[in-house]
C-alpha cells in the first residue's frame, strides 16, 4: 500500500487515529499502551506530524487535536487498509487447501480419487472409500501426490500401546529380566505392533538384547501418540516412573494401552 510504504507510515497513521478516537484527554501513554510501543516513540512521531500539519497541539484540557488535513489522511489511510483487506480475503477465499497422499496408480491432473490410511500412510487411488479428493497435479504411481476438495471421512481405527515396563537400573536394569519372560509377553501379541519405541538407556539395551531395531527412542510419548492416532500398534520398552509419563499422557489423549511389568 503506497500510504504505508515508507518506514513508520504506519505508525503515524495509528497514532492519526488514536487521537481521532481519544480526544480531548487522550494523554502519550494512553496511545503507547493502545498501540504497545514506548512512550518516546509516541513522543517522537507526535513531533513530526505536529511539523507536518497533521495534528496541532490543543489548548486547556485537550492535549492533541487532529487537524482537517490529519483526518483526511487517516480516511485515505483507512480506505487503502480495507482495499488490501478485501484483496487479502479475495486470495483466502480462493485458495485451495493441498493435502498430500502416495498415489496407489498413475493419476491425472483433475481427475476424483478415493482415499485410504494404511500403516499410517494416507493413499490415493480409484477403489472407492468413503473419502474422496481431487487431483491437483498428475503423478505416477507410487509418487507423493497433491490432493485438494477432501470430502467424506477417511476410515481409521486408532491404534493401541502396550508398555513394557522395566527395572531401573538401581533394581538390576536388564541383568534383572528374564529374556524369556519378556518373550513370552511379546509373543501374547502375535506380531501385532507397526512400530517400537524405547525410552531410557536400559530399555535401550533391552531391545538389543531381543534383538529388536527401534523406530523412535527420543520424544517417544509424542511419537507414540502421533502413530497411534495415526491407527498404529506401539510396544513401548520403558523404565521404572517413564511408564507413569506415558500412561498420562496415554490418559490425556485417550488412547488405550496396556501395561507389562516383567517384575510382576
Amino acid at each position: 500500500m503506497k500510504v504505508f510504504k515508507k518506514k513508520g507510515e504506519l505508525t503515524k497513521f495509528q497514532i492519526l487515529a488514536e487521537i481521532a478516537k481519544g480526544q480531548p484527554h487522550l494523554r502519550q501513554k494512553d496511545i503507547a499502551d493502545e498501540l504497545g510501543i514506548t512512550v518516546q516513540a509516541v513522543s517522537e512521531n507526535l513531533k513530526t506530524l505536529v511539523d507536518e500539519g497533521w495534528v496541532e497541539t490543543g489548548s486547556g484540557q485537550a492535549r492533541y487535536k487532529i487537524t482537517k488535513r490529519g483526518i483526511e489522511k487517516v480516511k485515505t489511510g483507512a480506505n487503502d487498509l480495507r482495499k488490501y483487506a478485501d484483496q487479502v480475503l479475495d486470495i483466502m477465499n480462493t485458495y485451495k487447501s493441498v493435502w498430500p497422499a502416495i498415489a496407489r496408480e498413475d493419476l491425472n491432473e483433475g481427475e476424483a480419487v478415493w482415499l485410504k490410511m494404511e500403516e499410517g500412510t494416507l493413499y490415493a487411488g480409484k477403489e472407492k472409500t468413503p473419502a474422496h479428493a481431487e487431483v491437483l497435479h498428475h503423478a505416477r504411481k507410487g509418487e507423493d501426490v497433491a490432493l485438494v476438495s477432501l470430502g467424506g471421512t477417511i476410515e481409521l481405527e486408532p491404534g493401541f500401546v502396550v508398555i513394557i515396563k522395566l527395572p531401573t537400573i538401581n533394581q538390576g536394569g536388564t541383568r534383572a529380566c528374564e529374556l524369556d519372560h519378556v518373550q513370552e509377553i511379546l509373543k501374547k501379541y502375535e506380531d501385532r505392533f507397526q512400530r517400537v519405541g524405547v525410552m531410557g538407556t536400559v530399555s535401550r539395551s533391552m531391545v538389543d538384547k531381543l534383538g529388536i531395531k527401534p523406530d523412535f527412542e527420543f520424544a517417544t510419548p509424542q511419537s507414540a501418540v502421533a502413530a497411534a492416532n495415526r491407527g498404529l500398534n506401539v510396544l513401548i520398552f520403558a523404565v521404572g516412573k517413564m511408564t507413569r509419563t506415558l500412561s498420562n499422557r496415554m490418559d490425556e489423549e485417550g488412547i488405550t494401552y496396556i501395561i507389562e511389568d516383567v517384575l510382576a
